[in-house]
């Protein structure tokens, strides 16, 4: 109850500015948790969907693997759907490639929705809790000035110790704020490669299944 009381004690000492802090932090990390599930399951879907097209694309069944590509919901579905449409009218790997940077070029904005405000989040956090500081410090020198001098001396040093919470709640706020921006955006990176590779190994897939028929044909 201690330790409860005096979190509470230390919310209310900050002042008003405590709550603006506290609406940024909850914003930001309702927006955090949205987009690591949302990354996280982008992932799994990704993953399922490459094991279905995989044996198909290989297996030179590429009207099986657009009809399911065609219709998946995932990334890697709408990126190799692009491809497997522009295998249909043309045979250069260039050209597939493309279509399939196209794709991505859709793919990528989003799957970084929403993950810049974090940084941004974390920014006003801080800046909310040194401005909190200042307009308390104003106000304690000011009550100050008119106290009586034997109380000054304590009278300022409390009044500085509530004004700077505001301060440390805000640096509070922006730290985690911070840490799940580098998580997002590490998770994205990673996402990105993942269907660059995908990509490649598509490409390579077709270009390898087409070699052979050219050299019998030689």
């Amino acid at each position: 109850m201690d330790g409860a009381n005096a979190i509470v004690k230390f919310f209310q000492d900050g002042g008003m500015f405590m709550y603006f802090i506290m609406l940024v932090f909850a914003l930001g990390a309702a927006i955090g948790l949205e987009r690591y599930f949302y990354l996280t399951k982008a992932k799994l879907i990704n993953r399922s969907m490459w094991n279905k097209l995989t044996p198909l694309v290989q297996a030179n069944n590429y009207q099986q693997a657009m009809a399911i590509a065609s219709k998946s919901k995932s990334d890697i579905g709408h990126i190799l759907a692009y491809g497997l449409s522009r295998l249909q009218s043309t045979k250069r790997r260039d050209d597939i490639e493309m279509a399939m940077d196209e794709g991505l070029m859709e793919v990528i904005p989003r799957l970084e929705k929403r993950t810049h405000y974090l940084a941004t989040f974390a920014n006003i956090a801080t800046l909310l809790g040194l401005l909190g500081t200042i307009i308390g410090l104003i106000q304690a020198f000011t009550a100050v000035a008119n106290a009586n001098p034997a109380d000054k001396a304590d009278l300022l040093s409390a009044s500085i110790s509530v004004a700077m919470n505001t301060t440390a709640f805000g640096l509070m706020a922006a730290i985690p704020l911070l840490l799940m921006y580098t998580v997002l955006q590490t998770k994205t990176t990673e996402l990105v490669d993942s269907m660059e590779m995908a990509t490649v190994k598509f490409l390579n897939a077709i270009t390898e299944y087409r070699q052979p028929s050219h050299r019998n044909a030689d």
